[in-house]
């Protein structure tokens, strides 16, 4: 959409003087007082300096949660008082939503409603694994007159947690409150984008109770900080959210340690549209699918495929709405589309932009919106007619930019949805329920929505195949990756042995 800004850029009252390390309860500065630069994304100015972890500050981290796992109380409480301190978590994010929103938003250029929605969310992450830790149960096993056989579930020890810039607060939530809940310690390295809502965990977790050394940050660049963590021999779990060749250095340089490791990767998602869907709905749906989170989210369905009896409408409907959604300053609840993270990414997204020109038809956006000369805004962006072996439609731009394709037949939906390295989340539209059944199974994905936006039940796993990730997070799979299983066996009754050896 082509509206002026409606008022001047806002930058929030209280923003911090520097961003430090937080360990053993304390906040600190680098060992060696390296800093770096964090950029408002409006403006790509500096606003603020970040201490730069190393190997040093991360083997600080690190022994401070360790000895927390080792000698303090944490991971010997009950679950029911873990549960409560997790409570009392969940109680203060939401007190706090609107102030989580707003820094968030700045932070990350997330339209302010959105970053709310995200804060609300984190809250519920903390009260759902609350609740879980407490109603979790393992099977007990009797062998009738002989054995009985139960399971024991305990913290594995200190747990890595490396996030992501797209949506940082809510998805640090999302590893913070199982890692927690199941009585590890923890080491959070946020992203370097993005570190100014992961700096309010510290006060947050004090507040509630959380002991020190329990949760620890540090700030810094993945090949520092994060490389540091990665390769730490007292760490032994590591889970991951972020770019799949990020994922790939993970899994080489913590496989000499046999390190759990817990990868959510990134996406090229499809979402099929036949010829009988809502496309009242489905256009809704595909919309809001790409372009919310300013298109930085790993499940967006940046591959529209829509079968060629309604191709043509469903390309005039889509564009036309497509030019219609509200690009504006985060701060404005009427924004729809904010600013893209970082200038490095507006560089990679505006790349995909130019080069779609020559892939596909341009039908929407195709640059900065009006009235946004600077920052890193870019105009929803649609290309139609783009062929599958293009680079638009193969690669993962995470920014608001859509490919759609026409397809025949249920084959060729599937043949083109899977026609991609990523294998995270897919979207299928239409009102012919077998259709429906069979083309979720056929598709190699994570997680298939059918007739549905991203709606997820933190019960269900998440998850991708392919090289979307590694291993399932969520619900009770969240549990069974923070804990480790210890089987009990215990005899009823005499003992019957063989007898080996006997005189």
């Amino acid at each position: 959409m082509t509206d002026l800004p409606d008022s001047t850029h806002r930058l929030p009252a209280g923003l911090p003087e520097r961003i430090r390390h937080y360990v053993d309860g304390a906040f600190v500065d680098s060992v060696d007082g390296g800093t770096f630069d964090v950029l408002d994304p409006v403006t790509n100015e500096t606003y603020v300096q970040a201490a730069a972890g190393q190997k040093a500050d991360m083997d600080l981290a690190v022994a401070a949660a360790r000895r927390a796992f080792d000698d303090g109380p944490w991971p010997r409480m009950l679950p029911r008082e873990r549960s409560r301190v997790l409570h009392r978590i969940a109680d203060l994010v939401e007190s706090r939503d609107a102030r989580l929103a707003e820094l968030e938003s700045f932070d990350s250029g997330l339209p302010i409603t959105q970053a709310l929605g995200q804060a609300r969310r984190a809250a519920e992450n903390f009260r759902f694994f609350a609740d879980l830790v407490v109603a979790q149960s393992d099977g007990a096993f009797k062998v009738p007159g002989r054995q009985l056989n139960y399971v024991n579930r305990m913290p594995i020890g200190v747990a890595g947690l490396i996030t992501p810039w797209n949506t940082p607060f809510m998805l640090e939530s999302w590893k913070l409150a199982p890692a927690l809940a199941t009585g590890n310690t923890v080491v959070l390295k946020p992203a370097e984008f993005t570190p100014l809502s992961a700096s309010l965990w510290a006060g947050i977790f004090e507040e509630a109770g959380v002991p020190a050394g329990v949760f620890n940050l540090v700030n810094g660049l993945g090949e520092e900080a994060g490389d540091a963590l990665v390769r730490h021999p007292d760490v032994p779990l590591i889970s991951f959210t972020g770019e799949s060749r990020t994922g790939q250095t993970i899994f080489a340089n913590a496989a000499p340690h046999l390190k759990g490791l817990s990868m959510e990767l990134g996406g090229k998602s499809p979402a099929v549209v036949f010829a009988d869907a809502d496309l009242d709905a489905a256009v809704d749906a595909t919309i809001f699918g790409v372009f919310s989170l300013n298109g930085e989210r790993c499940t967006a369905g940046s591959r529209i495929l829509v079968q060629r009896d309604v191709y043509d409408a469903f390309v005039e409907r889509y564009a036309a709405q497509a030019r219609r959604v509200k690009v504006g300053y985060p701060h404005d609840a009427a924004t729809e589309v904010g600013a893209l993270v970082h200038p490095e990414h507006f560089a990679k997204v505006m790349s995909y932009v130019e080069l779609g020109k020559s892939e596909g038809r341009l039908v929407a956006g195709g640059g900065r919106p009006q009235g946004f000369e600077t920052g890193n805004f870019v105009a929803p962006t649609v290309f139609a007619d783009v062929d599958p072996r293009a680079r638009i439609f193969q690669e993962e731009i995470f920014g608001p930019v859509v490919a759609i394709t026409p397809f025949d037949t249920d084959d060729d939906a599937v043949a083109l949805a899977n026609d991609t390295a990523y294998g995270l989340a897919a979207y299928v539209w239409t009102n012919d329920l077998k259709r429906a059944h069979h083309v979720a199974g056929a598709i190699d994905a994570g997680m298939v929505w059918l007739n549905s936006n991203n709606v997820r039940d933190l019960r269900t796993p998440f998850g991708g195949v392919k090289a979307s990730g590694l291993g399932h997070e969520g619900g009770y799979r969240s549990i069974d990756f923070y804990t480790h299983q210890q089987a009990v066996h215990i005899t009823l009754g005499a003992v019957h042995n063989p007898t080996f050896g006997a005189s």
